[in-house]
């Protein structure tokens, strides 16, 4: 008999200590050897609302703030008033993070934009590559949000609050849809670059429970923590532990019908059957030569956005709900002129590349793909205090541009315009809020409707704002 077999009941539960992991690793142990039923989702698939036109999420998170004037929106009237002082009626309006000037400068953009496609939508020399897929691609370019600050403004785009505690984007999609992933995570993490400021939160739970949180993959190493079992923890020693612990288990649930004994069960069930899954995920040998060049990866073992953004192709491939990918850094306060080009050949190829192969695999009809970060860049220069340093555009957030693709959302399609110096929309704004009461009705929610209550009342991720833009809807 086992030293496990040898404790009581009581012993392990009156000892608070007492875990779970053996049991399920024993679970999923039955599999092989004692042909036990497929183990149970910590997150299992939940109907939606309504009939849905997107079943996941690609959210390539642009951290810093992308400059739309250099990029998407082009302003010929910048250009003709570079080095012009900001007019006192923009003056009064503008709201700055750095900037100290009384009367900051016009500054035109230093790059050429063109037509490109068949909808002309205007892109810069810088992003080529996206410029490609254009036919494919939502604009949306009045882009509003409501705090300059980033770890903020982070925090209002991904959980629908500026302050730490409330449940990210992606857990709110998996508290209401669940997964479809058997041996993976709902919701998947990658990053490349630096961290966001509001680090965990932007994927985190929440109030929410645990098992609704972002799950961060590693580079190196093993891709989660703590996945492989303890030295000399043999099957036949999980087989060996089987018979007590599913016992004490289900005496556990007959006795106190705790439904998180279950989930939690599921949850380490999920652990195990990554120790292969997760592995065979980040192992791109499989993947063709093509593909490889499609996405700019030189070294598949070198951490990239452009291996990220494969890597999300594969997660959506097997049913993962929700992926986001993080990159930066996008704050190009000064030197925009070195920085900017810097970041679009890190992500131009790769974020063109993922459309474009999702569109071939035919995942695109149902996967949704959200380019954008957390607010955009001023149509004024942005002085360095320190000597021979190169401007820069610092934080605007009442208009600036995201892309969508695929989901369900119009192809070669601009939505939304600015003024001549870029600086207020023409016409409503899409706040922040707007985009994520979008975002979860193209997954069948209604963002008004999917709620959680916590300390006395009902909350939902939009608050009490959002309006579901239909503008969007192919």
């Amino acid at each position: 008999m086992t030293p496990l077999q040898m404790l009581t009941r009581r012993q392990m539960f009156r000892s608070g200590t007492f875990t779970l992991a053996p049991l399920a690793l024993a679970s999923l142990c039955q599999q092989d050897v004692l042909s036990a039923p497929q183990p149970t989702s910590p997150l299992p698939p939940q109907s939606p609302h309504f009939p849905a036109r997107a079943k996941s999420v690609i959210y390539l998170f642009m951290i810093g703030g992308p400059s739309q004037l250099d990029l998407f929106d082009p302003k010929p009237e910048l250009l003709r008033r570079d080095g012009e002082v900001l007019p006192d009626s923009l003056l009064k309006q503008a709201k700055f993070a750095q900037i100290q000037e009384k009367q900051p400068k016009i500054m035109g953009s230093p790059w050429r934009f063109a037509r490109h496609g068949e909808c002309g939508a205007a892109v810069s020399e810088l992003l080529p590559h996206t410029a490609s897929i254009v036919d494919q691609v939502s604009f949306v370019k009045t882009v509003k949000t409501d705090d300059t600050n980033h770890m903020f403004a982070e925090l209002l785009i991904n959980t629908g609050w500026r302050q730490f505690g409330r449940p990210s984007l992606g857990s709110w999609v998996v508290y209401g849809l669940g997964g479809e992933a058997a041996n993976l995570p709902a919701f998947l993490v990658l990053r490349s670059g630096m961290r966001p400021r509001s680090k965990r939160a932007n994927y985190g739970n929440g109030f929410l429970p645990s098992k609704f949180q972002g799950t961060p993959l590693r580079f190196a190493g093993a891709p989660i923590l703590n996945l492989s079992s303890p030295p000399g923890f043999t099957r036949r020693r999980q087989r060996d532990s089987i018979a007590a612990i599913n016992a004490l288990n289900r005496d556990k649930l007959e006795s106190s019908g705790d439904d998180e004994v279950a989930a939690r069960i599921a949850s380490y069930e999920m652990a195990f059957r990554m120790q292969t899954a997760a592995p065979e995920l980040l192992n791109l040998s499989g993947e063709t030569a093509a593909t490889l060049r499609a996405y700019g990866i030189q070294d598949t073992s070198q951490p990239s956005f452009a291996r990220n953004c494969l890597l999300a192709r594969r997660m959506v491939e097997r049913g993962v709900r929700f992926v986001h990918l993080f990159h930066g850094d996008w704050d190009h306060h000064t030197n925009i002129a070195g920085g900017l080009p810097s970041q679009c050949q890190q992500t131009d190829q790769a974020s063109a590349a993922l459309v474009k192969d999702l569109a071939t695999r035919g995942l695109l009809d149902d996967t949704l793909v959200v380019w954008g970060g957390e607010l955009g860049r001023t149509a004024v220069a942005q002085k360095s205090n320190k000597k021979n340093v190169a401007v820069g555009r610092d934080h605007h957030i009442d208009a600036y541009t995201m892309w969508f693709a695929g989901g369900g959302t119009h192809a070669g399609h601009s939505i939304g315009s600015t003024d001549d110096l870029g600086y207020f929309p023409v016409g409503e704004s899409w706040h922040v809020y707007d985009l994520q009461a979008t975002v979860l009705h193209l997954l069948g929610l209604d963002h008004e409707r999917l709620t959680y209550r916590f300390q006395g009342r009902d909350f939902r991720l939009t608050d009490v704002h959002g309006n579901v833009r239909r503008e969007l809807f192919a």
